[in-house]
């Protein structure tokens, strides 16, 4: 007995120390490049192993009050398939909703296909899936708490996608839970955006969620329902951007990376957990030295991770400092993940500025080369702005001695969250 507690003892104690501390990469790029050139978009397909797809139509639809009803009437509406991929499923009014929705279509006998994940839809999935199974709904969990799959514990599906008849999706940040929806507990709904889209990359992000289904299960989906032809309906150009920790060096560390360094005038970014590591730090201090304007909206005193925005202030400093602006929301929680460069680019996905997403999660983005949506994210962040307060660097020199100790101490978060 001894020697297995010694075993155990020291399994868990190797368990921490690789979760926390397992050197970071020092990400850099190789030559300066143009955001504005076509070499960039072939650097991106390359690096990030996709495809620039032209003709596709987007919509930018912010907030529950919106998203929540277009996917509703998305699902409504199938007449083939549903794949649905989610990291956050929750009981409640917009959970029972979806479910309704989701089980009326499986009992017409459109297929449904549905993956949450074990730890972000923990507490639901046991009671969501049951008349899911029972209308005939195909439901799984991915990576659920199992001894075998320790290994990959820290791996989750961070991707929030909906797929509806190989012809349209949804992507952004949202996950299926009434905070979105409706103020909860005296504190005001969370704000948020997903993306409507039409058109040939739908297929690309069909794959994704095909992808998840098949780690679950072994299905290799194959169907001509899941995957359509490529018809052009719009005339914005997209890619679909998938990202996982089976490589450390992950897509959306690359996308987001690159992005900013290939700035020429501008960036915007928009996330709810800022902690990016030294490399990033260097490449938006690299950045800002350029003379590109650097901006970060981020939450305030409404965040849902109160440590985490502690560990986040602890390093404003290196941002204003080089010359950038941080403007916390006040007028909510703000899970808006978006990043905007040179008024050209606009992604809009499930990736955090920290090493969570970078390193451990499954990520999935939605990176427009538009002008006219880029416009249109511009508005939505502009609008997130003069709904916040601009952090100062005298101001943050000043914060509270408090503060100061703790985030000394909740520096273990910026290998984690």
């Amino acid at each position: 007995m001894l020697y297995l507690t010694i075993i155990g003892g020291a399994f868990i104690t190797w368990l921490i120390m690789a979760m926390l501390f397992t050197p970071h990469i020092p990400y850099h790029i190789e030559a300066e490049i143009d955001a504005r050139c076509d070499h960039f978009v072939h650097v991106l397909e390359s690096t990030c192993q996709t495809h620039l797809e032209r003709g596709n139509h987007v919509e930018l639809l912010a907030n529950g009050d919106r998203f929540y009803p277009a996917m509703l009437a998305a699902i409504r509406s199938a007449r083939e398939t549903i794949d649905m991929e989610c990291y956050i499923f929750k009981k409640g009014a917009i959970g029972d909703a979806f479910v309704e929705a989701l089980s009326e279509r499986a009992r017409a006998g459109v297929r449904v296909t549905l993956v949450m994940d074990a730890l972000g839809s923990f507490g639901a999935f046991r009671t969501l899936r049951k008349p899911l199974r029972a209308a005939g709904a195909r439901v799984a969990a991915y990576q659920r708490f199992t001894w075998y799959s320790l290994a990959r514990l820290n791996n989750r599906t961070h991707r929030e996608l909906l797929v509806v008849d190989g012809d349209v999706a949804f992507i952004g940040g949202a996950g299926i839970a009434d905070w979105w929806a409706k103020p909860m507990h005296r504190k005001p709904r969370w704000r948020d955006l997903m993306v409507r889209v039409e058109g040939p990359v739908v297929s690309d992000i069909a794959g994704i969620v095909a992808e998840n289904w098949m780690e679950c299960c072994g299905e290799i989906r194959t169907g001509t329902e899941t995957y359509k032809p490529h018809r052009p309906v719009g005339d914005v150009a997209a890619f679909a951007i998938k990202s996982s920790p089976a490589d450390r060096a992950t897509a959306s560390r690359a996308l987001f990376q690159t992005l900013i360094e290939a700035a020429n005038e501008k960036v915007v970014v928009a996330t709810p957990y800022f902690l990016p590591d030294k490399a990033f730090r260097r490449a938006i201090r690299r950045t800002v030295a350029r003379g590109v304007k650097m901006t970060v909206v981020v939450p305030g005193r409404h965040t849902d991770q109160r440590w985490v925005r502690l560990a986040s202030r602890r390093m404003y400093g290196q941002v204003l400092e080089a010359g950038g602006r941080i403007f916390e929301y006040e007028a909510g929680m703000t899970h808006v993940k978006a990043l905007l460069v040179d008024d050209l680019w606009a992604v809009v996905g499930t990736t955090n500025l920290d090493n969570r997403s970078f390193e451990h999660n499954d990520e999935v983005n939605l990176a427009v080369r538009d002008r006219s949506f880029a416009a249109r994210i511009r508005c939505d962040l502009n609008a997130d702005i003069a709904s916040s307060r601009e952090i100062r660097l005298d101001a943050w020199r000043r914060r509270p001695v408090w503060e100061k100790l703790i985030g000394t101490v909740a520096w273990i978060l910026e290998r984690q969250q």
